[in-house]
């Protein structure tokens, strides 16, 4: 087994790994025209298991989960080529890095019995953390799982569950403790999707795309050994999920940015008065790039918490909303009238930026996070 130690060795793994993607680069599909959400989910998942199959994505998670060690920089980097390559349909792709630090960390050995298969793409995983009265303020969740000897059992509802309809798994947020115990009484639990009492409702987004679901609980029987971490201590693990949903995947998604930008400014017919729109995104682009490595970095050492990933979160949200409002404005009616696969794709990614400002928690959220737990700020 080779060892990428240090900076030195995260430069011979990346160089190494261009070589043999140059090499293979026919035997991973790209997306197809007219591609649904299913066909995307099932090419990112085999590209996925070519990439750990070839030992790529196996570095930077540990031996107890099939990993080959190594600093999580080699995986980052790795997720970088492939997403730079167009193998995944990102958000699928950036679950695994979500969801996967913070279960391994909190429950190692219920980790090593089922997250394999989650880490080399024969299978995904959801996320039941949102409710419907329930979004940013994460404690008032009342999804409610009661002890029942050697079970849970789980009554209540999720919301904005992405790709629940492909997960043959979810990790799950619920209330163990009174309502008033408000975060020290949440319990996470890793729940098989095929349970008997849980049932799903994929959401029609606005860009057409049916990539959330809402989950129903009815009387779920969740077995005890699937506990993640302890009994109403499911705020860390939704802590640290969060913190990779609120930084970590950013530098791979910031890749898509940059395509995005790139397409833009050969397809669209710019002009002198476009400058200062194109110069602002391209710097809000690179702004999420730098902070994200930075980021990348310190979750390598842990040595980040959520309160300074909510930046992240906020340059994410800017750049993208900068990208898809100046590629409206110069593409002149294309995006609002055209026919064919190109506009209609345009359409879908702008109507999802709309989104990015309230996703993952709001921008007021997060701004409020950043005032209050990183400068200080709290009002009186």
């Amino acid at each position: 087994m080779t060892r990428y130690d240090g900076v030195d060795g995260l430069r011979t793994f990346r160089q190494e790994l261009r070589v043999w993607l140059d090499e293979h680069d026919a035997s991973f599909p790209r997306r197809a025209p007219h591609a649904s959400l299913a066909e995307e989910v099932a090419r990112t998942r085999a590209n996925q298991r070519q990439l750990w199959d070839a030992d790529w994505l196996r570095y930077g998670w540990p031996e107890s989960v099939g990993g080959l060690g190594g600093s999580p920089l080699l995986r980052a980097a790795a997720a970088e080529e492939g997403a730079r390559r167009g193998f995944f349909y990102d958000t699928v792709f950036a679950i695994t890095e979500v969801l996967a630090p913070a279960v391994i960390d909190a429950a190692p050995e219920l980790a090593a019995a089922h997250i394999t298969p989650f880490l080399s793409g024969d299978e995904g995983w959801c996320q039941g953390f949102s409710e419907p009265d329930a979004g940013s303020d994460l404690a008032a969740l009342r999804c409610r799982a009661v002890d029942d000897g050697d079970h849970w059992v789980v009554t209540g509802q999720k919301i904005w569950t992405s790709y629940a309809q492909f997960a043959p798994k979810m990790v799950l947020l619920t209330r163990t403790g009174t309502p008033e115990s408000r975060h020290r009484g949440i319990t996470a639990l890793l729940v098989d999707m095929d349970s008997p009492g849980l049932t799903l409702r994929p959401l029609h987004a606005i860009n057409d795309v049916a990539e959330f679901s809402e989950t129903f609980f009815d009387d779920v029987r969740v077995p005890k050994d699937r506990v993640i971490g302890e009994v109403d201590g499911g705020w860390r693990v939704a802590m640290e999920i969060l913190c990779s949903e609120r930084g970590g995947i950013f530098w791979m998604l910031s890749i898509w940015l940059l395509d995005e930008l790139q397409r833009l400014a050969g397809e669209a017919d710019l002009q002198p008065a476009d400058d200062d729109a194109l110069g602002r995104a391209f710097t809000a682009i690179a702004g999420i790039r730098a902070r994200t490595w930075t980021t990348q970095h310190r979750l390598a050492t842990g040595s980040i918490g959520i309160p300074e990933t909510s930046i992240d979160k906020i340059l994410m949200a800017t750049a993208e909303q900068q990208l898809f409002d100046l590629t409206r404005a110069s593409l002149g009616g294309v995006l609002e009238f055209a026919d064919g696969d190109g506009p209609a794709e345009l359409r879908s990614q702008y109507m999802y930026s709309l989104a990015a400002t309230i996703y993952g928690g709001t921008s007021e959220i997060q701004r409020n996070t950043v005032a209050d737990q990183l400068l200080g700020l709290r009002s009186s």
